[in-house]
């Protein structure tokens, strides 16, 4: 298998201009792609990115690199690639948090989600679960929020990711009710705390929560998107549980540097359509609680606009003050 994990592959000759005809979708890929991941080797984003990575190689018979430039929120990662040449040998496989929540969480970004790259396609989309310890006295969210608004400021959230943390804040913004939030530097953390009776509750990704659930530590009261998780068929939307309108998820996507050839954008379209499908990609899907996302260029740019805007409603109606 020509799958790499750990290697640095040197693109020969990758500054000398190229003919249209270099670019035909038959003459592409013809040499390594590296998939560069914001977040450390493990992640979520770092699993997904290895799966399909492994899937395009045996497509096209070239080998895939996988390269994690973790740190500052996934920026670092994002600046390297929309620098990087427009060939299509270059590949960030990156979240909602590059490309939709960082603009309103930093006064500066060192890269522009939208001038500096060309979307290729979606990959995957999940939910999370709000959960609170089984000796929690809350059956259910109506029974939560109601105590929360009878007694303002008396129950705790925790949140170790920036989705974690925005999916706090959409449910005190729809429900009306106030919570205080108490932050970690990752779920795994907070978790730790609800189970110790620190906070008392926290929406958290699934891979993370469901562990706790069937080991009978959590109690999950509500999924956060529209639609019901495959791993918990029997936990209710927070929509359906009475918080109306309640649809907070995650993505991956995948996107070059701008100005890539339109050959070979399609050509990458289409590899990376097909490696979401493989049998790797649904073992991640089904392992994390995620799916199968997967669209046209100009879809994903539509879709990155909308999120980028609801996740700035939410941040700024929350308060929170970009660093």
């Amino acid at each position: 298998m020509k799958f790499l994990t750990r290697r640095t592959v040197l693109a020969c000759g990758a500054s000398l201009a190229l003919s249209p005809l270099a670019f035909a979708q038959g003459e592409y890929p013809n040499k390594p792609i590296t998939f560069v991941v914001p977040f450390a080797a493990g992640s979520a984003t770092d699993q997904l990115a290895r799966a399909i990575g492994q899937a395009v190689s045996e497509q096209t018979k070239q080998p895939v690199v996988v390269e994690n430039k973790g740190g500052a929120s996934g920026m670092i990662a994002a600046q390297a690639v929309a620098k990087a040449v427009p060939d299509g040998y270059t590949v960030l496989i990156t979240t909602n948090t590059t490309h939709a929540a960082n603009e309103h969480l930093y006064k500066k970004l060192s890269y522009d989600p939208v001038k500096d790259f060309t979307p290729i396609t979606g990959l995957g989309k999940g939910g999370q679960v709000l959960v609170v310890p089984a000796t929690s006295p809350y059956q259910s969210v109506g029974e939560l929020l109601s105590y929360a608004k009878a007694n303002p400021g008396k129950l705790s959230f925790g949140s170790g990711s920036s989705s974690s943390r925005v999916a706090g804040e959409m449910l005190k913004q729809l429900a009306g009710v106030d919570i205080l939030h108490v932050p970690y530097k990752s779920n795994p953390l907070a978790l730790t705390d609800l189970l110790g009776g620190q906070i008392n509750l926290m929406i958290t990704d699934v891979s993370t929560g469901v562990p706790q659930i069937k080991a009978g530590k959590l109690r999950p009261l509500g999924y956060s998107t529209q639609k019901r998780s495959a791993q918990l068929p029997e936990v209710p939307t927070i929509s359906e549980a009475g918080v109306k309108g309640y649809d907070m998820g995650y993505w991956f996507a995948a996107y070059t540097p701008a100005n890539i050839p339109a050959p070979v954008a399609g050509r990458l379209n289409q590899l990376l359509a097909k490696a979401v499908n493989s049998a790797a990609a649904k073992s991640f899907f089904n392992m994390s609680g995620s799916e199968a996302w997967t669209t046209s260029a100009s879809e994903l740019a539509k879709f990155q606009a909308a999120e980028t805007t609801k996740w700035g409603q939410v941040i700024k109606a929350a308060g929170i003050t970009p660093e």
